[in-house]
């Protein structure tokens, strides 16, 4: 484990993106890298399609609508 140098402005959007997702700031910095190596490694997919073969490799399967449920 080690530590990452990031400037201010990033570290700003990461701490307001992390209260919105109901993540910690580090969570959501491991996020957004975790996504974009998956972008790298998958040029011609769309960020959704993305989502969707990582939720399907976990196992997540979506529910109906009304069961949703939005907040921490």
């Amino acid at each position: 484990m080690g530590l990452v140098n990031i400037d201010d402005a990033l570290h700003d959007q990461l701490r307001r993106a992390s209260g919105l997702t109901c993540r910690s700031i580090n969570a959501q910095a491991t996020y957004w890298m975790r996504i974009g190596m998956l972008a790298e490694l998958n040029p011609t997919l769309t960020f959704n399609e993305i989502l969707a073969r990582e939720m399907q490799a976990a196992g997540v399967e979506a529910g109906a609508p009304g069961e949703w449920a939005v907040g921490c």
